[in-house]
């Protein structure tokens, strides 16, 4: 991976396992949250329920990777649509929480881990999910990183952007001016005509077709569900 993502990736895995893990275990919990981060919590249910909406109905017997899984939301309701998961995130606090948040009767469905998504030695899978874990790296190497999660998938990889919209870019804008010990690595806005022609124009993703996306907007929270399919 070039540079760009090394640099970014560690910045990642300092914010969340530090700098902002108390506040999204508060934001992925039901607890009272301010009005900004409510937008937030529910454009992340919605994106969660959009992506959901990308597998199977029914989930058994298969393997999922969430690459990215933050609390572990997302990993709950697959596996508790009969899938094995692997929950994979930088930031072992998070990773702690999602464990302490898991129901007993999912412990056997549901394999935590922290530590790089892309890793190899995690096997393959029928579908990767990568949700809003993508969303701090650049074009080229989130590029990169779909195709690495794509080569492990046997059947789809369902994941977000941030959709370089005029909204997108007014909140982006206004991020910028708060203190930099603020500010949380940067979201990077990705146009969709950008991303799909850049989807196509990778070899290493021959055989695979753009699939179904949406559009999440709720106050705060922007963010584009994208489903890409293996041939």
């Amino acid at each position: 991976m070039t540079t760009t993502y090394n640099k970014r990736r560690g910045e990642l895995e300092t914010y969340f396992d530090r700098t902002a893990s108390a506040a999204w275990a508060r934001i992925t919990s039901d607890a009272p949250v301010s009005k900004v981060r409510a937008t937030v919590r529910a454009g992340r249910d919605e994106t969660r329920a959009t992506l959901l909406s990308y597998l199977p109905a029914d989930l058994r017997g298969c393997r999922i990777l969430d690459a990215g899984c933050g609390t572990g939301a997302l990993a709950v309701e697959a596996a508790k649509r009969g899938a094995d998961v692997v929950a994979i995130d930088l930031s072992p606090t998070l990773v702690a929480v999602a464990a302490e948040r898991l129901p007993a009767e999912l412990k056997s469905k549901i394999r935590f881990e922290s530590g790089d998504m892309l890793n190899p030695d995690l096997g393959t899978f029928d579908h990767v999910v990568a949700m809003d874990s993508l969303i701090h790296y650049r074009l080229p190497d989130m590029v990169s990183m779909i195709s690495k999660l794509a080569a492990r998938s046997r059947s789809g990889v369902h994941f977000t952007y941030a959709p370089k919209t005029a909204a997108f870019m007014l909140l982006w804008g206004v991020g910028k001016i708060f203190p930099r010990g603020d500010r949380s690595p940067a979201i990077e806005p990705i146009a969709t005509d950008a991303l799909h022609a850049a989807l196509k124009a990778e070899p290493t993703l021959k055989g695979w077709s753009i699939g179904r996306d949406h559009r999440v907007s709720t106050g705060f929270y922007k963010s584009h569900a994208q489903e890409l399919c293996r041939a």
